[in-house]
Order: structure tokens, then sequence, then C-alpha cells
């Protein structure tokens, strides 16, 4: 292993010295500064020139230079460890959520945080998240379509601003801002992959199978895997004579890492005349994908600007991304009843394997009319996942299935027109202007269902065979029939069915009125208001007052109070899948039913309307020279969250729908509105830069959030209540994982020192306890604290050249592992609750150019 490790690391090294040595003599470049909250903000304010430490509401500024000392190289990872209420977890064995993965902004959903890129909104992913993953549900902005060397900045609003922004706003608000640049660029090569080892516990095989296991109970392994190759750069160029065009691309390359536990089940048929199959003392029983999953993704961005002679500022961007994944299902073994033994004599892991592609296109302009600062634009963006799912079979087909489908997919797209407008106005009795700020914004938002092909989703009437596995106690018609009906479509993601297509869109307007001023040279005061008008749900008006009072310039304290709202995605209102399941050998459809459909309004679904949220804060800000502290206390009340309900499935609800016309129906789930949460926190962020020496210049950061939610109401449908079972809406889990599926805390903690030509970064990141909810109370299980840390270390000839090592997660460090009792398969030995990933250490290098 450690010969291997060296290996690498010296090929990664010479290929790195290869680009990197031609360039040397090249003429020096300025370098670029870390986080400074001294930093000017656009978000949170619409007053020009104040920055972060001077705002009435709570603002983090993480600049590109801190974004680019990270291992793996993603937008998300970057935030989660640089701000202690952002957390990005990282699911596995979850379909298209591998490929897309959600975060979320102070334990609250991925789709409560408004994401904005040049101040305008950014569209969302078109996947909505349906399986057991924190996010569940929600529809979200996926940041990492936006490759890090495109960023010059990002601000992070960590306070509720509908009234200011618009739906979604409830979180808070991250604003990515790209890189402007006329000359000069940067090329980047990094080379990383997982170097870990790591144990999990293990169930007893049978005796006699000739599988033998630790006597501790417990297995280790040695992983050298998920290696990824990054080339990036980015180059401005002169557009005209008064504007510029910065252009950036990223290419990765992903190898899946592999962190599956130890499968004891028997895997072949029993031999005729008892036994075990040879076979079951030489198969790798690590069969699973639990991990990262398999990526190649190419993106490319433009961000241009133009100024005009008439003083008219135009600007722009456009980006593009194509991403393929591959990640695993649950592993079908060689006797399982969904395999065909003529095509998987070994059995089977079936692979989903979404093509995603992300695009978007802007431009605008900025000018002078009566005195009054405009800007109007026009941003259209749109997110599409096309699933295919390979190295699977549908089972109904029997040995002529084909092993690889076209599921169908979905798209998501935005059209965004707005017109605002800011003005300082002079008024008797202000300390300062007034500044006036008003506008109004049109959206249109389509999103559409397409089928896959037939294969992928139909019953091709292949019948298990009688007395056979899943056919031993056959019902008279399936004696008749001459064997038992078997699953449809592909294994592990049936594909979307006609009757699931669908081609939906939504209009929105809305209008608002900002207002901010010093009442005194101590005092500011800031207020907005903001009324929208949607075609589906109707209107919504939300307003919010913030102040700030300066004791000294050392000390102020700050507080805001608002309320806010979410719109329901068209994800939530439109989303349908249907797979078949077998109910006593009757085929019966399970469906992720749309609002609309009537078998899910016979069952009580209602037309979504928005999410309403009441948020207060009160902070205070401290400086003292190169020390500066924010604490800021939050509570956050959601009304109406829209949440996906259980599985209705049971036998009372089965016959509630023949009752009701509804043949062949099964049951299933749908969104609904209904569940009212209570989140109360804490934030604190310190930033102190030492006094430089002889030894370096040195700074510190230093994080913390505490956060807790509590559930306070859950939805009931009189339908549902008045059935024998009464079938719970929203669950034991789900509501656990809205209260202790998130880090009660997290710490974050960093040290940057630089001397010459050398620097190096130290983080470490704590995070606090996590529960792995289960519906019996006595199969949860908590994930203790842990604590991360990183390291990097660079050395840069003439200001241009920079070759860095590092890793990620030195010491190796994984959450607990699920009990071997609740991971008989062995295919699930971590949690996705777990928020830091279950893939272990990160090394890395990185050579990088400046020109």
């Amino acid at each position: 292993m450690q010969f291997k490790t060296v290996l690498r690391a010296a090929t990664a090294a010479v290929a790195i010295a290869s680009i990197a040595f031609p360039v040397i003599a090249q003429e020096e470049a300025a370098p670029e500064t870390d986080r400074t909250l001294e930093t000017v903000v656009t978000l949170g304010t619409r007053v020009a020139n104040r920055s972060a430490l001077d705002t009435a509401v709570a603002v983090d500024i993480v600049s590109a230079a801190t974004l680019e000392k990270i291992g793996i190289g993603e937008l998300n990872q970057a935030l989660s460890v640089q701000l202690p209420s952002f957390n990005f977890p990282r699911p596995a064995l979850n379909d298209g959520t591998d490929s897309v993965r959600p975060a979320s902004l102070r334990g609250l959903g991925p789709d409560q945080t408004l994401v904005l890129v040049n101040g305008k909104r950014r569209h969302m992913a078109s996947l909505v998240n349906v399986n057991g993953s924190i996010g569940r549900g929600t529809s979200a902005v996926d940041l990492n379509t936006i490759p890090t060397l495109a960023v010059s900045g990002i601000e992070v609003l960590r306070d509720g601003a509908s009234a200011q922004y618009g739906s979604d706003a409830i979180a808070g608000v991250i604003n990515v801002n790209l890189r402007q640049a006329a000359e000069g660029g940067a090329a980047e090569v990094s080379y990383g992959w997982r170097e870990t080892e790591y144990t999990v516990p293990v169930n007893t095989p049978a005796a006699g199978m000739g599988v033998t296991v630790p006597a501790s109970g417990e297995i280790s392994r040695e992983r050298s895997d998920g290696h990824v190759v990054t080339l990036a750069g980015w180059k401005g160029f002169q557009l005209g004579q008064d504007g510029y065009l910065t252009v950036s691309a990223e290419y990765k390359d992903q190898q899946h890492s592999e962190r599956s536990g130890f499968d004891v089940r028997q895997n072949y048929p029993t031999p005729t005349g008892g036994g075990f199959d040879p076979g079951e003392a030489v198969i790798n029983r690590f069969n699973a994908w639990t991990g990262e999953p398999e990526l190649e993704q190419i993106t490319l961005f433009g961000n241009a600007g133009y100024n005009l002679e008439n003083g008219v500022e135009l600007y722009g961007w456009a980006s593009y991304q194509d991403r393929d994944t591959t990640s695993g299902g649950f592993y079908r073994r060689a006797q399982d009843t969904r395999n065909v033994i003529e095509i998987y004599p070994n059995g089977f892991l079936p692979l989903i394997s979404p093509e995603t592609t992300d695009a978007s296109l802007a431009g605008g302009a900025r000018f002078e009319m009566a005195g009054w600062d405009m800007d109007t634009s026009l941003v259209y963006g749109s997110n599409e996942m096309q699933f295919t799912i390979e190295n699977t079979l549908n089972r109904s087909i029997g040995p002529s299935s084909k092993t690889s489908f076209d599921a169908g997919g979905f798209k998501y797209s935005q059209v965004v027109a707005n017109l605002s407008a800011v003005k300082g106005f002079a008024v008797d009795g202000l300390a300062s202007d007034l500044n006036v700020a008003w506008g109004i914004e049109a959206r249109q938002e389509m999103y559409e269902i397409n089928a896959g092909e037939p294969d992928s989703y139909r019953n091709g009437g292949v019948l298990l065979p009688l007395g056979g596995s899943g056919c031993t106690t056959p019902t008279a018609a399936q004696v008749t029939a001459g064997g038992c009906a078997t699953a449809s479509g592909a294994q592990v993601f049936p594909g979307f069915r006609p009757a699931n297509e669908i081609d939906e869109d939504r209009t929105a307007i809305g209008a608002y009125l900002d207002l901010e001023a010093n009442v005194t040279d101590a005092f500011l005061v800031s207020g907005a208001v903001r009324v929208e008008s949607y075609s589906d749900f109707g209107e919504t008006i939300t307003g919010k007052l913030a102040a700030r009072y300066d004791f000294n310039d050392m000390f102020a304290l700050r507080g805001s109070v608002q309320n806010g709202f979410r719109a329901p995605s068209l994800q939530q209102q439109y989303f349908a899948t249907t797979s078949t399941n077998f109910i006593n050998g009757v085929p019966f459809d399970i469906t992720t039913f749309p609002v609309t459909d009537p078998a899910a309004i016979a069952l009580g679904a209602e037309d979504l309307d928005a999410e309403n949220s009441v948020n207060y804060s009160i902070g205070a800000v401290f400086r003292n020279g190169p020390l500066n502290v924010t604490v800021d206390a939050y509570r956050i009340d959601v009304n109406d969250r829209i949440v996906l309900s259980e599985n209705l499935t049971s036998q009372d609800v089965r016959d509630f729908l023949e009752g009701q016309g509804f043949l062949g129906s099964g049951g299933g789930r749908f969104f609904l509105n209904g569940v009212d949460t209570e989140t109360t926190g804490v934030d604190i962020v310190a930033n102190y830069a030492f006094p430089e020496t002889d030894m370096g210049k040195f700074d510190a950061t230093f994080g913390a959030n505490f956060n807790k939610t509590d559930v306070t109401a859950v939805p009931a449908i009189p339908q549902l209540t008045a059935l024998p079972s009464n079938p719970v809406l929203f669950g034991r889990v789900n509501v656990l994982t809205f209260e202790e599926g998130t880090p009660k805390d997290k710490f974050t903690a960093s040290l940057g020192w630089e001397r010459g030509p050398f620097g190096a970064t130290v983080r470490a990141i704590r995070y606090g306890e996590v529960l792995v909810p289960s519906s019996n109370p006595a199969n949860d299980y908590t994930i203790d604290p842990n604590t991360l840390l990183d390291i990097e270390g660079r050395y840069t000839w003439n200001e241009r050249v920079t070759l860095s090592v590092g890793a990620d997660n030195v010491f190796d460090e994984y959450g607990d592992p699920a009990p071997a009792s609740q991971n008989g398969t062995g295919n699930t030995p971590f949690s996705g609750y777990i928020p830091y990933g279950s893939s272990g250490r990160f090394v890395y290098g990185k050579a990088s150019v400046k020109f």
C-alpha cells in the first residue's frame, strides 16, 4: 500500500512538473488575497460600498483564493468546509441524488436557500430527491455546475430575504460572482485519489458455505480508488476599447470509490441434493458501490461586459455543462427472483447512469435615467437529466432481456426578466441619503418528463416457475396461469411511462420596494416589501425590517425580522413515476403521484400552496484591528412545509382506491403541505490576521454553528385517518431526519501561512452528533461527533507557478458504521446522513500557472 502511494505521488509530481517548469521564467503577477470581511458586498443591501462588517444582517465573503485551497474541487464541498452553517452530505445508493447532491443552510431544506449568479436568480436542477437522503422531496440549485476557477468570490447572506429577492430565500441567499478580467489567466491540473482503510461490522455466514469472517465481528479493508483528474483554466480577453470577456473551462474525470460491507448471504441457488454451490467460497462479497460515483464532466463559462460611450454598461454570461455519472444500486444475487440466471449467473449490480446537461444564458444593461441607477436583464437557464440503466435486465422479459435501457428523464427550464432601480435622496433629519430601490421581475418556469423505451417499464409476461423461488405457494389463479408474475421494467430504476409524461409551466410576476438609511451616524435602518403573483397558487406579500446600532468603531448590535415564502416547485407539483409491485401475486401499480392525479385527489391530495416563514435574528459585531468577530442568533419558523408523503400501500388504502374506481392501483405517495418546523441557532465567525514576522504571515479563521429544529405539526388527511390502519402521512423517520439528521453543531477552524514562495493551509472541521433514525426506535443509532483535518502545502515560483500537495481528511476518519443487524445485505455499511461522506482520506497534487 505504501509503495503504491509513493509511486502514484511520484507519477503525479512528474506530470505536474512537466507543465510547470517551462513557464517558470515568465513575468510576475500579483498574488490573490484570501477571505476578508472588509470586502464590499452586493448581497443583503442595495447601498453601494457597504462592507460585510457594516451590514445590518450577517453576510459571509469567501474569496476565490480560499475556494481553491481544497483538494476536492467542488463548489458545494468548498463552501461546506468554510461555512459552519452550510452542510453538504454525500449520500450514495440514492439514484439520481448520487449525481446531484443536495446541500443545506442552517439545517433547513436545500430548496429553502436562494442561489444567485452575478445577482440574478439561478435555475434549479430538474431532479427532485425522492429517496431517503437529506433533502428528501426537494429540488434545489446544483452549485457544482459552476467551476471554481470561474468564480471571483461568493457572498452568503445568512438571513431570510424573501422581501428582497423573492421565493426560496428562507434560510438565506448565496450569490456567486463570476470572474471579470480583460487580461491575464490561469491554468491548473490536479490529480488525487482516495487512500484509505475502513472497518465495518460483519454478519455471520451460514455454516458450510465456505465463507469465513473475523471472530471479532468486524472486517477491515484497505482501498486505493476514486482517482480524479481535473484540468481547468480561465483567460481574460479585451473586448473592444472598454470591455472584457472572461472564459473559464473545466474537465473532470473521476473513478468511483467503493466502501461496501461484506455480504455473507447465500448467493447461488441451492444445488440439487442440498448444500452450497462451490462458487460461494470464491465470489467477491464486497459487491456494492457505496461511495463516490464515477463521473466525467466538462464545463464552460463565459462572462462579459462592455461600456458604451453613452455610459451604458452591457453585460452577460453563458454556461454549459455536460455531466455523465454512474452509480450503483443494490446488488441482486444470482438466486434473486429479480435475476435471470442465464444472463447473470453470478448475480449483478445494476448501474444508474444519468447524463445531465445544464445551460444558461444571460444578458443585461446598466444605465442611468433621471438620476436612477437602472439595471435590466433577461436570464435563461435549463437543467436536463436523461437516465440510462446499465448492467441490469427486465426480469419479466426473461433470458432475451436487454441489459441496458433508456429510462427517460426530465427537464426544468426558467426565464427571468427584471428591471431594478436605485437612487439616493437627501432627507432632512437623516444622517445619510435615503437609499431607495425598487424593481419588477417576471419569471416563467417549465418542467417536462419524457418516457423511456417500452422495455424499460413494461411487463414482458415471463413468469416465475411454479414451486420455484418467489412462487412456492401459488394461488389457484397463478397455477392456472402457469406461474407467478414478476417485476416489470429495468431492475433498480424502471423507466418513466407514457402515463408519466407531462409538459407544464407557470408564470410569476413580482415587485419590491427597498429602503435603507442612517437615522443617525450610529443607527442604520432598512426595510423592504415585496408582492408576487403566481399563476398556479396565487399571491403572496412579504416584508422585512432590519436595523444596526454602532456603539463605537469596535462594537455594534444588529437584528432583523421578516416573513418569507417558498413557492412549490414544478417538480414537486408534477413529478410522477410508476413501478409494478406484486402483492400476493397480484400486480399493483405503485405511483409517485402528481397532486393533480385523480387517484391522489381521492387520497386527499390538494394543490400545493407556498411555504410560509417568519425569521428573527439578533447579532453583534466586534472588530479591533486585525480581529473581527460576529455572533448571530436566529429563529426560523416555517409553516406548511412541502414534503413527500410516506408510501400509502396498505390493504385498506388499496381497497379504498378500488372503491373509488381505481382498479389495479396499489397506492403510492404524493407531495403535500402541512409540516411546521421551528429552527433556532447561533452562528459565530471570527477572523484574525497576525502581524507579519520573520516566520511569515499567518491568518486564522474560526466558525461555529449551533442548530436545532423541532417539528411542531405534521399533516393529516380525513380520507386517510378514517381508514382502519390510519396510515401515517409523514412518519417517524422523516420527522427525525428534520430534527436530528444534520449536525447539532459544527466548528470550522483554519490557519493560513505565507512566507516568501512557501505557503500552507491547515483546516479542521468538527461535525456534531447526527441521528440515523428508523421506523423502529430500537434500531436508531447515532453518528458520534468527529473532527476532520485537511492540510495543503504550496510552493510558488515567480508568483506565477504554484505546486501544491495536500490531503483532505488526513487522519482518514469515518462516521460510525451501521450495526450489522441493520446491514443484512452488506451493501450499506455507512449512512447517507454522515455529513462528510464515507470515502475516507483524499490525497492530491496540483499545479497552477498564472499568465
